[in-house]
């Protein structure tokens, strides 16, 4: 590795701190809405439900719009790329580090689906599990094409990310206007 980008490179302890920084993200989103509210962006009590989908992508020919699979489907995918990004970081010295990350990559989604039923917080989905995966192994190749010059990037992101997030779970409802909410059926 050229000695500049090795001098760019994050330590192992910024790398990790903003992994765990970007999993307190992923974890208050798939699975703690039902104990916070940010604005009015979700109702925490219809949160608390348990549902149970092993037919993956059943939602694109049983639904009535293309847009709300379409928009969950990119959206899962997305919440996994940054996730991606970090592990590679932290793999890319192993053998096969693509093929680590979409491991895990795919070993986290299945406990998070797999707590999200046991608990009753939320949707669980294999279908999501399937995209999670794809999108830590975005997350990954976008690693590695980008280089190790661009870590410190992805770590400070995952860092600044991890903190707008704790200001707006602290600013609660206090960012939302109750009288503006519109409930769709």
């Amino acid at each position: 590795m050229p000695q500049a980008a090795e001098r760019s490179r994050p330590s192992t302890a910024w790398v990790v701190l903003a992994l765990v920084a970007y999993g307190a993200v992923m974890i208050s989103l798939t699975m703690l809405k039902a104990f916070f509210v940010i604005g009015l962006l979700w109702r925490p009590e219809a949160q608390r439900n348990r549902s149970l989908h092993l037919v993956p992508f059943a939602e694109f020919w049983q639904g009535s719009t293309v847009f709300g699979p379409v928009f969950d489907a990119l959206g899962n995918i997305a919440f996994f790329v940054p996730f991606g990004v970090l592990l590679y970081i932290l793999c890319e010295r192993l053998a096969r580090p693509l093929l680590a990350v979409a491991a895990i990559g795919a070993a986290v989604s299945l406990t998070v689906e797999a707590l999200q039923y046991a608990f009753a917080l939320g949707r669980t989905d294999v279908g999501d599990l399937l995209l999670n995966t794809l999108g830590a192994l975005i997350g990954a190749a976008i690693a590695r094409v980008c280089g190790p010059r661009l870590y410190p990037v992805w770590v400070g992101l995952a860092l600044a990310l991890g903190a707008v997030f704790a200001v707006l779970v602290g600013l609660g409802e206090r960012l939302g206007d109750p009288d503006a909410v519109v409930e769709l059926h």
